[in-house]
C-alpha cells in the first residue's frame, strides 16, 4: 500500500477563482473544515499578498490544526519573511522554469533563476521552514534544466519537490512519462495540475502511478480559469478505481493500493460548505458531489438501482455522505415512481399506479418536472382523496425598505377560523415566515430545515421556484411552490409542507 499526502490549496489557488474574495473568518472556517477531514497540508494563502492575507494565515497557524500549514512564496526573500511573520510550518516555494516564463515574465536568464531559487530555498531552510520547491510551468520546461533546479534544491536541503502543469498541457500518457522521469530523483514528489483541458484529475492520477507521493488539489476543483484538480474526485478514484485485484464486481473487497488520511464520508458536506462560503455553486452533474451525481430518472436505471444499487452506481451515495434521488419526469419508470410513492406512504392498486404513471409522463412530455407536491396532488386526484387544507393563506402584506425593518402581516384561515399575525425578520421572506409560524404556534412546532430558491426564467418577472424542507418531530418532508412573487411562493411552499405534516401526524 502506497501512502499519498494531500496538499489542499483551496485557500490560495482556489481563492484565485475570479469573483472569490474570502474574509479572514471564512478562510479560518474553511481551513478548519479541511483539517477535520484529514488533509495533510493546507496552503493557507500567500503571505506577501496583503495585511489581511497575513492576518488570515496567522489565525490559521494559531488555531491548533493537525495539518501542516504552508504559505505560497516566490523565490524572493521578502516572500519568505512574510511567511515567517505568519508562523507557518512550510513554504510552497514556486519558481518559473519554462523559457517562456523566464524570458517574457521574469526577463532573466536560466542561470539567474537557478541562483535566486537556491539562495531563497537556503534562506527559508536556515529559518527552520520546510521547503517544497515547486517548478511553475514545469510541463513546458526543458527537462534537463528542470531536473538541475530540483537537484540543486535537494542538495541544499529542500524536503519536497513539485512539478506544476500550470496551464493544463499534459495528457494522462505524457503525465505518467513526465513524473516517472522526475521520480528518479528519489525525493518526495508532488503533482500540481490545472484543468484547462478537463484533464487535471486524470493527469494527477497518472502522476501518482508514476511515483508522485503527494498531490495538490482544491475542494470542488475551483481555481483560476478552468480550475485545479478536484480533491473529491481524486480521493474517491484512488480508493475505488485502484484496488488490489480489482475486478469491479460487487463482491470485490480488495483494498486500494493507495492510502490517504482523508475521511471520504465527509467529502459531500465539505463540498457544500466550501461552495456556500465561496459563492461558487456546482453544476448539477459534477462528479461525486453534484446534486445529480446519484439522481436517477430513467426507468431502466431506477429499476436497476432499486433492485441493486451497483447496477447503475459505481459507489453508493452514502460512501461520500451524499443521498440518492429518483427524479420524476418523462423518463421515469413505474418502479421508480412506486418507490417515490412508497416514501410518501401512498398505497395504490396496480391500476391506480398506472394512472398516476401516465399523468406524470404526460407532464414530463410537456417539459415539466414533477415535484413532490405535484405528485401528491396527482395521487390525491387518482385516489379520489379530497384533502381539506387545515391552514389556508388568505392574505400577506409586506412593509420593507432601506430604513425600515422588514415587517409582514398575514391572515390565515385555520379550520374556518381567521387568524391574524405579524412578524419582523432580516428580510421580507423571513418576516413572512415568522408571522406564519406565530399564527400556527398553538398547534404545530415546525422547524424549517432547508430553504432554496431558483429563478426559472429570466427578467424581473421571472418565475421563482421555492423549495423548503420542514421537520416536525421525526417527520421530514419537502414542499415546493412556483410563482412570480418570491414572498407568496415562500409562504405557500411553507404552508403546503405544514399541511402535509399535520395530516401525517394526525
Amino acid at each position: 500500500m502506497k501512502k499519498i499526502r494531500v496538499l489542499d490549496t483551496t485557500l490560495r489557488d482556489g481563492e484565485q477563482t475570479p469573483g472569490i474574495s474570502l474574509t479572514v473568518s471564512e478562510k479560518l472556517r474553511i481551513a478548519t473544515k479541511i483539517d477535520e477531514i484529514g488533509v495533510n497540508i493546507i496552503e493557507a494563502g500567500s503571505a506577501i499578498t496583503s495585511s489581511g492575507e497575513r492576518e488570515a494565515i496567522k489565525q490559521i497557524t494559531s488555531a491548533g490544526l493537525n495539518a501542516e500549514i504552508a504559505s505560497f512564496a516566490r523565490a524572493v526573500k521578502v516572500d519568505v519573511d512574510a511567511a515567517l511573520e505568519c508562523d507557518v510550518d512550510s513554504v510552497h516555494l514556486v519558481v518559473p522554469t519554462s523559457d517562456l516564463h523566464i524570458e517574457y515574465k521574469l526577463k532573466k536568464t536560466r542561470e539567474e533563476v537557478l541562483s535566486q531559487s537556491i539562495e531563497t530555498a537556503e534562506y527559508a531552510l536556515d529559518h527552520d521552514l520546510i521547503v517544497e520547491l515547486s517548478a511553475e510551468d514545469a510541463t513546458r520546461s526543458d527537462m534537463d534544466f528542470l531536473k538541475k533546479i530540483f537537484i540543486e534544491g535537494i542538495n541544499v536541503g529542500a524536503q519536497r519537490i513539485c512539478a506544476c502543469d500550470t496551464v493544463g498541457m499534459l495528457t494522462p500518457e505524457r503525465s505518467y512519462d513526465f513524473y516517472k522521469e522526475l521520480s528518479t530523483l528519489n525525493t518526495p514528489l508532488s503533482v500540481h495540475c490545472h484543468n484547462d483541458f478537463g484533464l487535471a484529475v486524470a493527469n494527477t492520477l497518472g502522476a501518482m502511478r508514476a511515483g508522485a507521493t503527494e498531490f495538490h488539489c482544491t475542494v470542488n476543483g475551483i481555481g483560476e480559469r478552468a480550475g485545479n484538480a478536484a480533491l473529491e474526485e481524486i480521493i474517491v478514484s484512488l480508493d475505488t478505481l485502484y484496488g488490489k485485484n480489482q475486478n469491479y464486481s460487487i463482491e470485490d473487497n480488495g483494498s486500494s493500493i493507495y492510502q490517504t488520511d482523508v475521511n471520504i464520508q465527509e467529502l459531500y458536506s465539505t463540498s457544500k460548505f466550501v461552495s456556500r462560503l465561496t459563492g461558487v455553486y456546482l453544476q448539477p452533474n459534477k462528479a461525486i458531489v453534484g446534486e445529480n451525481a446519484f439522481a436517477h430518472e430513467s426507468g431502466i436505471h431506477a429499476d436497476g438501482v432499486i433492485k441493486n444499487a451497483a447496477t447503475y452506481e459505481p459507489i453508493t451515495p452514502e460512501f461520500v455522505g451524499h443521498k440518492r434521488k429518483f427524479i420524476m419526469g418523462k423518463h421515469i419508470g413505474i418502479k421508480g415512481l412506486k418507490n417515490n410513492l412508497d416514501e410518501f406512504g401512498i398505497k395504490t392498486t396496480p391500476e391506480q399506479l398506472t394512472e398516476i404513471f401516465d399523468k406524470v409522463k404526460s407532464l414530463g412530455d410537456m417539459g415539466k418536472c414533477v415535484t413532490d407536491v405535484d405528485l401528491q396532488a396527482i395521487a390525491d386526484n387518482v385516489l379520489e382523496l379530497k384533502r381539506e387544507q387545515k391552514i389556508k393563506l388568505e392574505e400577506v402584506t409586506i412593509v420593507s425598505g432601506n430604513k425600515v425593518i422588514p415587517t409582514a402581516s398575514i391572515k390565515l384561515k385555520i379550520d374556518d377560523k381567521d387568524v391574524l399575525e405579524a412578524g419582523v425578520g432580516i428580510g421580507p421572506v423571513d418576516a413572512a415566515i415568522v408571522a406564519v409560524k406565530k399564527g400556527i404556534s398553538e398547534f404545530a412546532d415546525i422547524e424549517l430545515e432547508e430553504y432554496h430558491v431558483d429563478s426559472i426564467t429570466g427578467g424581473t418577472d421571472a418565475l421563482i421556484d421555492v423549495i423548503v424542507k420542514l421537520k416536525m418531530g421525526d417527520k421530514l418532508i419537502s414542499a415546493r411552490s412556483t410563482q412570480t412573487d418570491i414572498i407568496n411562493a415562500s409562504v405557500e411552499a411553507y404552508l403546503s409542507g405544514v399541511n402535509r405534516l399535520l395530516e401525517e401526524v394526525n
